[in-house]
């Protein structure tokens, strides 16, 4: 029988310990109560930003630290992203899934590198990418571990002219046909990369429409970005869901998940 989906969920970036922490405790609360499988994510550095005035993070000896911290006191697998090869290893120490970032997503070393590290890797499908052309992807883990097994692949729109993203839904079915778990991230999806003078903007109000279409198709994880107080956030303030708003968004998607599963 299909599982119910599994979610990658938390602040887009570690801001401090404390509201790592909390946010971390409520999304295990809400998970716990809603019986859904959650891994708790947070970077502690975004390395691609637009603006080199925009923050970035913690860095990686604070956030691997405070990420360490929410998996022994809290007991949740640990979700974060690696930017460069050297990182991995280190990483691997503390996080379950080392995550590559879409504009990264063709870096065949850094993917490599992660592959060996023998943690889940989940690669996000880059805006400019069709989604076959993640098959290049699976080939390189393939090529270190044998297998595609511990692979996830994320899909978080494609490129549609300046400023904006368009979801096709199609490609979930294409990556799927991969024998990968596929995660569908909707908060990411819902960017308007580049268009607020430097920043990303975007609209979250749109986060619930596209996640309930993704689920009617059939994935096997969700990815969204959750934050207590979002328009106030360093990275993504458009686009993260408040915290306080999860319960009924995942609500909706248990619903629905059950139908296209029949669970």
């Amino acid at each position: 029988m299909p599982k119910r989906f599994f979610l990658i969920a938390g602040p887009c970036a570690i801001e401090s310990r404390s509201m790592v922490l909390d946010t971390a405790r409520e999304l295990k609360t809400v998970c716990s109560e809603l019986q859904i499988e959650l891994y708790f994510k947070s970077s502690f550095d975004k390395a691609n930003r637009t603006s080199a005035l925009s923050k970035r993070g913690v860095g990686i000896d604070e956030g691997l630290d405070i990420l360490a911290q929410v998996r022994e006191q809290l007991g949740l697998p640990i979700v974060t992203d690696v930017h460069e090869s050297w990182q991995c290893e280190r990483v691997a120490q503390v996080a379950d899934v080392l995550q590559i970032p879409a504009f990264l997503s063709r870096q065949t070393d850094l993917i490599i590198a992660a592959a060996k590290t023998g943690k889940v890797v989940n690669v996000k499908k880059g805006q400019f990418m069709a989604p076959w052309d993640m098959q290049g992807v699976v080939d390189k883990v393939e090529s270190v571990r044998g297998s595609r097994e511990g692979l996830w692949l994320t899909e978080r729109g494609s490129s549609f002219g300046y400023g904006n993203l368009v979801v096709d839904m199609t490609s979930l079915v294409q990556m799927r046909a991969m024998q990968c778990p596929v995660v569908f991230d909707a908060t990411h999806s819902v960017q308007h990369p580049s268009s607020a003078n430097g920043v990303t903007a975007g609209n979250r109000q749109m986060v619930p429409y596209l996640m309930r279409a993704a689920l009617a198709v059939g994935v096997d994880g969700l990815f969204l970005e959750v934050h207590p107080d979002p328009d106030n956030a360093i990275s993504d303030a458009a686009n993260q869901l408040r915290l306080d708003s999860l319960r009924s968004v995942l609500q909706q998607a248990i619903a629905i998940d059950d139908v296209a599963k029949k669970l």
